[in-house]
């Protein structure tokens, strides 16, 4: 099957900005990594995971050598990157951007890459300013405040205010899906809480949560958007950390400014 990617209709209308996620068709992966695995964390072939982004690099008029990653340890911090961190992470996982999961630019050089598996990928968008961001939200790095701090540094940066920022929330783990415990569950508002499984557990809406976040945060309601897609009922294109048990591959969700 050739490579294909979700993208979101707010952020496509946009001519100076490309995105998107990748599906798990289109690779060289052999299972249970089948096929476009884009995560060299994984346990897969570190040279199957480099032709694979080179794939999806190929798609964006890109390559490795401008491929931006981040080190993703389900926190809150943020970093502005520029060419001078091009590459960084792209075909060797220890030289990723350390201890952040939340990366910005203003620069068309770099290609924003992070890697999925039911977190939440969030994209960035601001053409009045010129800049764009990726943001990895679980549920830890929504409690953490990734997607507030990717604002907030979007603004001390390069100027950008909450109403300025296109916005869209692509595939994660849907409610339904998602069931967790009391400890958990204790962060997150009602509203984003669904009904109790029959197990008696609670069940947490991550991209309800999100989009709370960023409405509350400034955003317009008519600049954000959701995928509504969930990654752990699709098999067919999405690998699923919660549905397969940990043994998997990752999607990628990526962002850029056009040269």
């Amino acid at each position: 099957m050739p490579l294909d990617l979700w993208t979101a209709p707010n952020l496509a209308r946009l001519p100076s900005v490309q995105h998107g996620f990748t599906h798990r068709t289109g690779g060289v992966s052999t299972p249970p990594f089948d096929s476009l695995n884009v995560g060299l964390h994984v346990g897969d072939a570190p040279d199957a995971v480099r032709e694979n982004r080179t794939r999806v690099a190929g798609v964006f008029g890109s390559h490795l050598g401008r491929m931006t990653c981040a080190e993703q340890i389900h926190g809150g911090k943020v970093a502005v990157v520029s060419s001078i961190d091009a590459g960084r992470g792209a075909a060797v996982l220890t030289e990723a951007i350390p201890g952040v999961d939340a990366l910005v630019t203003n620069d068309p050089g770099v290609l924003l890459a992070l890697f999925f598996a039911d977190c939440v990928p969030v994209f960035f968008a601001d053409e009045r300013h010129n800049v764009v961001a990726i943001a990895h939200a679980g549920w830890r790095g929504i409690v953490a405040n990734v997607l507030e701090n990717t604002l907030a540094m979007m603004h001390t940066q390069f100027g950008t205010l909450p109403a300025d920022a296109r916005i869209a929330i692509g595939p994660c783990i849907g409610s339904e899906c998602f069931e967790v415990g009391e400890a958990v569950a204790v962060h997150f508002s009602d509203d984003t809480i669904a009904p109790a499984a029959p197990s008696g557990k609670p069940h947490v809406d991550l991209a309800a949560a999100v989009s709370r976040r960023l409405l509350l945060a400034g955003v317009l309601p008519t600049n954000l958007s959701e995928s509504g897609e969930c990654t752990t009922s699709d098999s067919e294109r999405y690998f699923s950390h919660r549905r397969d048990r940990q043994r998997t591959g990752r999607m990628g969700g990526f962002i850029a400014l056009r040269p």
